[in-house]
Formats: C-alpha cells, sequence, structure tokens
C-alpha cells in the first residue's frame, strides 16, 4: 500500500515551522513521544568522521502513529488528533501536550528529509509503515506499508542535517536545556525516560536547588511558583515560565530582574488561571496585559527577595571557606571600617577576576594582601 497525504496548510506556514530553533525541533518530537503513551524516549546523533551529523534519529516505545488517523495526523495543520480523545492520552492517563499538530513539521528545522517509521497494534496484529516527507516538497508525505515491527512505537529518522543542527554535538547545554523544558512534566511522572545521546534527561541530575513559593495577587486568585536554580549557567539569563495546572508551558519570557549574582534559574508559574490568559491571547501581550503584568510583578518581588537570601547565604560560606583557609586577612568578629572596605573591594576583585573561587588558597592570601596595600 503507497500513498500521498497532502497538508491543508498555507505553504510559508509550513516553511516557519521548519525554521526553528534545533532544540525546538527535538522538544516538539519528544512530545509527539511522549503524547503516543512512549515511557521512553531516545534521541540520538550518527555522525561522521569529521564530528558533523549524518543523521539524527528521535525512538520511542509509544503507541505508534495509527494509520486510520494518518490524514488527520499529517494532512492537516492547526487541528489535533489528540484533541478529541480528551485531555489525556489513551493508555498511561497522561496529560496531553499536543494541541496544534505542529511538531511533525519541527522536524524539517533539523534536516531535509524525514522518516516516520512507526508500528501500531491493531486488534492481535502488529502493522508497520513508513512516512516520509522532504523539505522540496514541505506539504506532501508519502505513506507505504511495511514488513510488522517487533513492538509498537516510533523512530523518526532524519537526514540532510542542516548547519544549524551542528549545534547538538556538543550534549550538555542540550540535556540542560531539555530537562528544563520538561522538569515539570518528567516531575509529574516519574516512570517517563528521556534520553539525549546516552545522557538522561533528568532535572534532578542538572538542578542545584528547589524552592516552592505561593503567588497571589491582591484579592485575586493564586499560582504555585517553583524556583528551579540550575547547576550549569544557561546562555542568557533567568526565564519565568507560566504553565497550566497540568505543569505544560503556555508562555515564558526574561524574568527581568537583576539578581546581582550569576544564579541560573527558571521560574514555573503553575496554575490553572493561566491556561484561560493564554485561550484570550493575554499571556503573549506579557507587560501590556494588566493581569500579566501583575503576575510578573508579584513574581519578580518574590525572586527579588530569594535570589538576595541566596546570594547572603553564598556569601557567608564564602566567607566561612576563606577563614577556615588563613586567606582572609580579618577576623570573623571584626566590625572596622577597614574590613568593610576590603569587604568591598574583595567582592569587586571576585567578580572581576574569572577563576577566583578555584584558586588555591595561598594564591587568594596573597590577593588579599595586595588589596590591603591599595586599601592602605
Amino acid at each position: 500500500m503507497t500513498r500521498d497525504i497532502y497538508v491543508q496548510a498555507r505553504a510559508d506556514h509550513v516553511a516557519s515551522l521548519a525554521s526553528a530553533a534545533p532544540l525546538s525541533a527535538i522538544e516538539e518530537l519528544v512530545w509527539n513521544a511522549l503524547d503516543a503513551d512512549a515511557r521512553e524516549v531516545r534521541i540520538d546523533l550518527v555522525q561522521n568522521a569529521l564530528g558533523g551529523i549524518d543523521e539524527i534519529r528521535v525512538s520511542d516505545d509509544g503507541s505508534g502513529i495509527d494509520i486510520l488517523r494518518a490524514e488527520e495526523t499529517f494532512g492537516s495543520l492547526g487541528g489535533s488528533w489528540k484533541m478529541p480523545e480528551g485531555t489525556t492520552t489513551r493508555r498511561e492517563h497522561r496529560r496531553l501536550h499536543g494541541r496544534h499538530g505542529c511538531g511533525r513539521f519541527k522536524a524539517f528545522a533539523l534536516g531535509t528529509h524525514v522518516t516516520w517509521r512507526t508500528t501500531i497494534q491493531v486488534g492481535g496484529d502488529l502493522l508497520s509503515y513508513a512516512l516520509e516527507g522532504d523539505a522540496a516538497e514541505p506539504g506532501v508525505f508519502h505513506i507505504e506499508q511495511t514488513p510488522p515491527g517487533p513492538a509498537t512505537g516510533t523512530e523518526v529518522s532524519i537526514t540532510g542535517i542542516r548547519a544549524t543542527a551542528d549545534s547538538l554535538t556538543v550534549p550538555g547545554p542540550a540535556v540542560q536545556a531539555l530537562a528544563a523544558k520538561f522538569a515539570l512534566y518528567l516531575k509529574a511522572y516519574p516512570g517517563v525516560q528521556v534520553w539525549f545521546c546516552g545522557i538522561p534527561v533528568s532535572p534532578v541530575i542538572v538542578q542545584k536547588a528547589v524552592t516552592d513559593y505561593e503567588v497571589r495577587l491582591d484579592g485575586g486568585p493564586s499560582a504555585k511558583l517553583e524556583v528551579i536554580e540550575w547547576r550549569k549557567k544557561f546562555s542568557g539569563k533567568g526565564r519565568i515560565v507560566f504553565c497550566g495546572r497540568d505543569g505544560f508551558t503556555l508562555h515564558e519570557r526574561p524574568a527581568g530582574i537583576r539578581s546581582g549574582q550569576p544564579f541560573s534559574y527558571t521560574a514555573y508559574l503553575v496554575g490553572g488561571r493561566f491556561g484561560e490568559l493564554a485561550a484570550e491571547n493575554a499571556l503573549v501581550m506579557d507587560e501590556l496585559h494588566p493581569e500579566v503584568r501583575a503576575w510578573l510583578d508579584a513574581t519578580r518581588k518574590i525572586l527579588k527577595a530569594h535570589f538576595r537570601r541566596r546570594a547572603d547565604a553564598a556569601a557567608a560560606e564564602r566567607l566561612a571557606r576563606w577563614i577556615a583557609e588563613k586567606s582572609y586577612p580579618f577576623a570573623a568578629d571584626d566590625a572596622s571600617p577597614e574590613r568593610a572596605r576590603f569587604d568591598a573591594r574583595a567582592a569587586d576583585l571576585r567578580a572581576h577576576l574569572e577563576g577566583f573561587d578555584a584558586l588555591p588558597a595561598s594564591e587568594r592570601a596573597y590577593l588579599f594582601q595586595l588589596l590591603l596595600k591599595v586599601a592602605d
């Protein structure tokens, strides 16, 4: 059986999805797998001798892509096969993420040719087929039945890799970024495993600290605020992420605060009200919408206080370490103006000298003595 499926969408809309950032495309493919009840999702890169990527594979053990719904799944854009099924997946009864059927087209942001090889169960039989799409014909998918696979699931194979996807060859940043994206979902469903190049995508591995707060508007609704601090610094600053009651991301933006310290964090605002605001297209208005601005202001107030406390605690730990190693030239109970001036200069030195905290105690003591002479 061989046939073609044609996308019912404007070519420029399909093209815009195919120009997504590589990690955004990977994220959508993972969501597709999770919405198909996958318990395990693996992202693997097949690299050549020069370190370039020949193929990207995203495989899962989910229920597969239903051939009976192939026309809906690949033939329309903006609707989704998932919506009529309600808010949960069919087998695992997990919350559904898919809403607009865009994920499959974002695969073309990674490469020019994409093949979905999938196996489903129909009655007591396994049925397998392949769907292929090419960037040269972004609105056309070819579908062909293949010999049955050993179990249900889907493998997405992407070739003709685009140059932008080379950023994926450094797994550390990709793992941390994916862990941030899926943090609340993986926390809600601990039986789900996601792997990137053999590395588990787990917030537990990359997070440094987690703190929960309640954000309440004056005389209005409340929401949970979960602040996750990451072990390694992201490119860019901290972010505020609006999530629905189910923990799915609805909108995100830079936090817009200056913590005064190099904290890397994501602040998740979770509440049912944000689903309503998203439906009204209010979240994308950010500060221009009064209620969204109120949520942002209340969240920033909490974040500023949080990071002031974190900075004070970090400074106290650092001072205790300097005193213990005998590099610090003042006693712990010294309250003199000279010490205050020295502390200000030491903080400035630490901020501008990369690797200061990793210096041997003897070198730090030498620098502190130089600071004392400058102060004198």
